[in-house]
Order: structure tokens, then sequence, then C-alpha cells
């Protein structure tokens, strides 16, 4: 379980194929204080770690999570958004987060007001994900509040703070992101579906 609220920033250092899975390898400064089995959200999708070498570590993803990701476009060099899962007792400063990604959105406008910054994201509605205005949403990982929620599309705002420390500063028109949408809203979604 997550909060969204991002720790660090990591980069991808290497890439590897091996059948259906992809091992992806990071250098982190939170590498030291992590171990074998440990779940980390990379992106938002959870991960878990499978090797340690010094300030570097790497998690495996297998097909099932590639699919619903933009794992497949992240190259070496990458940044990447990483928050190690919350311990019990923590503060909940974003929101409730799983780590399970539920589709890819695609950036389609960006504009920048005053030392904030506005970004609207589009997403494909095969999967009957939605949201709504004030709602929460997990964008890469990071915990956001809905501002001009529309059908297959919605606005986030971002302040510097989130800009400068998140990998949204290397955000273009057309960058593919992981979406999770609020869970609760994803259980009424579901069981409204299942009484029609």
């Amino acid at each position: 379980m997550f909060t969204g609220i991002i720790e660090t920033l990591g980069t991808i250092k290497g890439i590897e194929k091996e059948k259906d899975n992809v091992h992806l390898t990071i250098l982190s400064d939170v590498t030291k204080e992590l171990k074998i089995d440990q779940s980390l959200a990379h992106n938002g999708v959870c991960l878990t770690v499978v090797a340690i070498s010094d300030e570097e570590y790497t998690v495996t993803a297998i097909k099932e999570t590639i699919e619903k990701t933009n794992i497949g476009d992240w190259t070496t060099g990458d940044l990447i958004n990483l928050e190690r899962a919350m311990k019990l007792g923590d503060r909940l400063d974003g929101h409730i987060v799983q780590g399970h990604v539920d589709q890819v959105g695609i950036c389609k406008f960006i504009e920048e007001v005053n030392g904030s910054w506005y970004f609207t994201f589009e997403y494909d509605n095969k999967f009957d994900n939605v949201t709504i205005e004030k709602g929460s949403i997990t964008i890469n990982g990071v915990s956001l509040t809905v501002v001009n929620s529309k059908e297959k599309e919605f606005s986030v705002a971002i302040i510097p703070y989130t800009y400068e420390h998140t990998n949204f500063k290397t955000f273009k028109i057309g960058t593919k992101v992981n979406l999770e949408f609020d869970v609760i809203g994803k259980y009424i979604a579901k069981l409204h579906a299942l009484r029609q």
C-alpha cells in the first residue's frame, strides 16, 4: 500500500528482457535501505526488489504488468518516481494507492500559469474508469486531485515542489503515463454496473 507521495527519483541504468519479462536495474539514493522482496512503486507500478548491488537494485516486470503500464516505453536514463510502501501508523498524506496501474493515459496539454502547471490527460474508456471533480487520481505514482473532469479526460494542477521533485518536469505532449484510478471509485463503479 502506498500514499502517492513520491519519496525520490531513480534513474534506469539497465533493461534486460527475458522471455515475457523485463528486468529493470535502477540507481537510487534509497537503495542502501532496501532489501530483497521489498515492494516499491515505480511510476506508480508496484514492483518487487529481486537483487541489490551497491547503489543499484533490480526489479522484474511480468507480461501482465508490461501490457497495462508504460514500462514498455522506458529507456535507459529515464527518471522514475519512487515510493517505498507505507509503514503501519504513518500519516496518509496522499490517498490510498495500491500500486496496481489500471491503464495508460496520454498527456494532451500542458499550460504554465504563474509558477504552477496544468497537465491534461486523455485515456481510453474501454475499462470503464472514471474521474470526478476534486477526486483522487494517481499519475506515475503521484497522488493528485482531479480538476476539469470530463469523459475520457481530466486535468491536474501541479505545484512547483511536485514539478521539481517528480518526473512531471520531463513530460511533453504525447508522454504516456501510468494511471491508477481511485480504488473507492472503482468499487462504486463496479457495484453500479452489476446492478444494471
